[in-house]
């Protein structure tokens, strides 16, 4: 029996569990990150718009389920133009 074949194969197995193991490491940073950008979104704020009993006459609702404001209606901000 040849040793050195034996080592090759070894060596191949061993690179192919490393780099499976990277492959899941990776998967799950993605993962993660991709729950954080959608907690993320569900923030008022970062919607561009304030948490209020009811939006202003004329407004329509950001997201009327948004977490962030606690059974509040989220409502867009406006900010004046300031060229007129």
């Amino acid at each position: 029996m040849k040793k050195k074949g034996v080592e090759l194969s070894m060596n191949v197995i061993i690179i192919a569990a490393i780099g499976l193991l990277v492959l899941v490491i990776l998967a799950v940073l993605v993962i993660n990150a991709g729950g954080k950008t959608q907690i993320g979104m569900q923030n008022c704020n970062a919607l561009g718009g304030t948490c209020q009993d009811s939006c202003t006459a004329g407004t329509s609702a950001i997201d009327k389920g948004t977490p962030s404001c606690n059974g509040k209606t989220c409502c867009p901000v406006f900010v004046a133009n300031p060229t007129g």
